[in-house]
């Protein structure tokens, strides 16, 4: 879960726990709880975007990521955005479909997932 504001710090941890899934597992579903995010470092979006390009020939590791939000403009971003990024099936959630999203998430093909 992301609350306030996500500064550098916070994503190298995010990164790091990835990194530390996709040496156990061939294949994540990501959950991003966003309901109580409010905005990101200009640090944190660099480095987002770097971790996201550089991920880019395994993309098809990440199937599904569910985007849990009560922020009408994440979930335009999100109706956008998903469809423009292969091998993803993106979608949104609001915060009371919490377990509908973990539970959509969850739900990949092929290899020992997470």
């Amino acid at each position: 879960r992301i609350t306030g504001t996500l500064d550098e710090p916070d994503f190298d941890r995010l990164i790091a726990e990835i990194e530390g899934k996709l040496e156990r597992h061939e294949k994540l579903g990501i959950l991003a709880d966003l309901s109580g995010f409010e905005d990101m470092t200009f640090r944190a979006g660099l480095k987002d975007a770097r971790y996201g390009f550089g991920k880019i020939l395994q993309w098809h590791r990440f199937p599904r990521e569910a985007v849990v939000t009560d922020k009408g403009w994440i979930e335009t971003l999100v109706a956008i955005a998903g469809p423009l990024v292969p091998f993803v099936e993106v979608r949104s959630f609001k915060p009371d479909a919490f377990d509908a999203a973990l539970a959509w998430a969850s739900e990949i093909e092929g290899g020992p997932n997470a």
